[in-house]
C-alpha cells in the first residue's frame, strides 16, 4: 500500500486527488491539507507526498520543495507548467512533476514510480528540462573535433540502449515515461549524427568502450 498525503489550497482538487487515488486498491489518501503546517502532527505518516507549487502565494513555494524532499518523496502536482516553475522544482529536490491538466491514468504512474524510488516527468515536461540543461551545458563538439557532449540522462539511455534494451524497457528503468525516453532517443540522434536503430546501437556500443577504454 503506497500512503499519500495531499497539499493543495483547493478543496476541491483535494478531493478529486482522493477520488481518483482511491479507486486503486495499492493508493490510499492518509492526509490532506492546505498548507504544508498540515503535515504536522501523529497522522503525517506517509510515502509519497502530492504538493501544488502555488499555495496561497503567487510564489512558488521551492523552499518548502526543498525542505521536504529531504525528508520523503515530492511529486508536484501543479496548474503551471512554465518552465522556470517546472525547472525550479526539480532543483529542489522533486521527485516529479505534473501539471493538473495530465490524465489521471499519467497521475497514478507519477505517484507509483516517485514512490518507487524512481523520477517522473510528462513528455512535455521532460523535454523542458533536457533543453535548458542542453543550454546550460557546454556546447556539443562538432562532427570530426571530438566526441559529442550527451547529458547524464542521455548517457543512462543510451547505456540501456547498448544492452539491447527497447525503449519501454529503459523508460522502466529510469523511472519516466515511454514518451520520455522517446525524446531522450532524438536528441542523441541528432547529437550523434545516425539514423537507423542499428546506427544508433553502435554509437551506443562505440561510446561503452571509450569510456572503459576498451
Amino acid at each position: 500500500m503506497i500512503r499519500i498525503a495531499v497539499i493543495d489550497d483547493h478543496e476541491l482538487i483535494r478531493h478529486g486527488l482522493e477520488f481518483l487515488l482511491h479507486r486503486f486498491e495499492d493508493l490510499q489518501v492518509v492526509l490532506r491539507g492546505a498548507s504544508v503546517g498540515d503535515l504536522r502532527g501523529p497522522d503525517a505518516d506517509y510515502d509519497v507526498l502530492i504538493l501544488d507549487l502555488y499555495l496561497a502565494t503567487d510564489e512558488p513555494c521551492v523552499e518548502a520543495v526543498r525542505e521536504l524532499s529531504a525528508v520523503t518523496r515530492v511529486l508536484v502536482v501543479s496548474a503551471s507548467g512554465r518552465p522556470a516553475d517546472v525547472l525550479a522544482a526539480v532543483r529542489s529536490g522533486a521527485n516529479g512533476y505534473v501539471t493538473k491538466d495530465a490524465p489521471a491514468e499519467l497521475i497514478v504512474a507519477a505517484v507509483r514510480t516517485v514512490a518507487s524510488g524512481g523520477f517522473y516527468l510528462s513528455a512535455g515536461l521532460a523535454d523542458i528540462v533536457q533543453s535548458e540543461l542542453d543550454a546550460a551545458a557546454p556546447p556539443a563538439a562538432q562532427p570530426g573535433a571530438g566526441h559529442p557532449q550527451l547529458s547524464a540522462r542521455e548517457e543512462e539511455t543510451l547505456s540501456y540502449i547498448a544492452q539491447g534494451f527497447t525503449h519501454a524497457q529503459v523508460a522502466r528503468r529510469m523511472g519516466v515515461s515511454k514518451a520520455t525516453v522517446d525524446t531522450y532517443v532524438e536528441r542523441i540522434r541528432a547529437k550523434l549524427q545516425v539514423g537507423n536503430k542499428a546506427q544508433l546501437t553502435r554509437a551506443a556500443l562505440n561510446r561503452l568502450e571509450r569510456r572503459d577504454g576498451r
